[in-house]
C-alpha cells in the first residue's frame, strides 16, 4: 500500500530525538511557557524570515487572533478564497466580520487577483491570502492591492511552510500571517498547535495578550483575551521537525518534479502550475480529472491511497449558503467535483511515485 501520509513512518526516523525531547519536558515538568516555546518561537521566526512568532494552540486560532489583532471596525468585509478549508471562512464571521468570497486561479490554485479586485468594496478592510496545497500567493501583486486599497493581509499558511515569493519565505510579507502545525501538516505537531508571525511589534504585543488572557504579566490583564496557548510537549516535537524540514521539503519537490514530467503527456490530467517566482512546497500535489470519484477508486484497487482537497467549495458548503455565492461563476464552484490529491511527502520515494504515475497512465491508456 502507498499511503497518503505516514506519520508513523516520519516518526521512525526522528525517533530518538523526538523521544528525548518529550521526556525532558516531562521529567522537568515543564509543561506551559517553558524553554522549548521560546526556541521554537525564536527559531521558526528565523526560518520564515519573520521578526516575531508568537506560538499559539491551534491553527484556526491562529487566524482568529490576527484578526482580531488587526482592530478592524465591527461588521467589515474581509475577502477570503473559495477553495479552502472552512477555517479561512469560520475565522472571519467568528472574529465579528462578513465573509466574501472570490476566485481561485484554476492553474495554481490561490487567490485570483482579478476576481479579488472585483470583490472590494467600501466595507472591505482584509484579504486573507491562502497558501493553498504549498504554493504562494502572488504577494507582490497583493501587497500592491493592500496599498492602493488600504487593506490588511493576513496571510493563511497553514499549508505553505518554508514556502517563498521571489526568495522569501511567506508568513511576514502581509501585515499578519498564520500557521497551522496540525499533525499532517509539513511541519506538524503531536496534536494541535499553531503560530502567528509579524514584522509589526504592536501587532505581535497584541497578539500575544489575546492569546494569553489579555496580558504580558501575570494577572496584569489590560483587556479580555482568550486562551490559546501552545504547550511545552508539541513545542518539543516541533522543534525537533523543524531540524528536518528542509530535508522533507527536498523530497516533496522531487517527487514533484517526477509527476509533472512522467504526467505531462497525459491529456486528461489537468496538472498544477508552478509559477517561475514561486518555491512550492507541495503539502498537497493536486490534479484535476473528469471522472475523479472512478480514478481514486480504481487507485485504491491498486493499493494507492488517495485524497481530496476540497470536495465542496466554500460557498456551496451549507453554512454558508446565505451568502448566495454558491452559483457565482468561479472556478472553484466548477472544479471542486475534479481535484485528487495525490501521495506525496517524505514517505514517498521516488520508485512509489513511479508506480502511482504508472497506475494512472493504465488508467487512462496512456504509454
Amino acid at each position: 500500500m502507498i499511503k497518503f501520509l505516514d506519520l508513523k513512518f516520519q516518526y521512525s526516523t526522528i525517533k530518538e530525538e523526538v523521544d528525548a525531547a518529550m521526556k525532558n519536558v516531562i521529567d522537568n515538568s515543564a509543561f506551559i511557557g517553558g524553554e522549548e516555546i521560546k526556541n521554537l518561537e525564536r527559531d521558526f521566526a528565523i526560518f520564515q524570515n519573520a521578526e516575531y512568532c508568537i506560538a499559539v494552540a491551534n491553527g484556526t486560532d491562529a487566524l482568529e487572533i490576527a484578526i482580531e489583532a488587526l482592530d478592524l471596525p465591527l461588521g467589515s468585509e474581509i475577502i477570503v478564497p473559495a477553495n479552502s478549508f472552512i477555517s479561512s471562512g469560520e475565522a472571519v464571521t467568528r472574529s465579528g466580520h462578513q465573509v466574501v468570497f472570490c476566485d481561485c486561479d484554476p492553474e495554481n490554485y490561490t487567490i485570483d487577483l482579478e476576481s479579488l479586485r472585483k470583490a472590494i468594496t467600501d466595507k472591505t478592510k482584509a484579504v486573507i491570502a491562502v497558501h493553498l496545497y504549498g504554493h504562494p500567493c502572488n504577494m507582490d501583486e497583493l501587497m500592491a492591492l493592500a496599498i492602493e486599497k488600504d487593506l490588511k493581509i493576513i496571510e493563511d499558511c497553514a499549508q505553505a511552510h518554508g514556502a517563498e515569493v521571489h526568495g522569501k519565505r511567506i508568513g511576514a510579507i502581509g501585515h499578519i500571517g498564520a500557521f497551522s502545525f496540525y499533525p499532517g501538516k509539513n511541519l506538524g505537531a503531536y496534536g494541535d498547535a499553531g503560530a502567528i508571525l509579524t514584522n509589526d511589534a504592536a501587532l505581535a504585543k497584541k497578539s500575544r495578550m489575546i492569546a494569553n488572557h489579555g496580558r504580558i504579566e501575570k494577572y496584569n490583564h489590560i483587556f479580555e483575551g482568550r486562551n490559546s496557548r501552545l504547550d511545552n510537549l508539541q513545542a518539543a516535537v516541533l522543534n525537533v521537525k523543524l531540524k528536518h524540514i528542509e530535508n522533507w521539503t527536498e523530497q516533496r519537490i522531487a517527487v514533484a518534479d517526477y509527476y509533472l514530467k512522467e504526467l505531462k503527456e497525459v491529456p486528461q490530467i489537468q496538472l498544477p502550475k508552478r509559477e517561475s517566482w514561486a518555491r512550492q512546497v507541495y503539502h498537497l500535489f493536486v490534479i484535476r480529472v473528469a471522472d475523479r470519484d472512478h480514478l481514486k477508486n480504481y487507485l485504491k484497487e491498486n493499493d494507492i491511497e488517495s485524497g481530496i482537497h476540497y470536495p465542496i467549495a466554500l460557498p456551496k458548503l451549507q453554512a454558508y449558503k446565505y451568502l448566495g455565492q454558491d452559483e457565482d461563476e468561479f472556478y472553484a464552484n466548477k472544479y471542486d467535483s475534479q481535484v485528487l490529491s495525490l501521495p506525496i511527502g517524505e514517505h514517498i520515494t521516488l520508485n512509489d511515485a513511479g508506480r502511482v504515475v504508472s497506475v494512472l497512465k493504465d488508467y487512462f491508456g496512456a504509454k
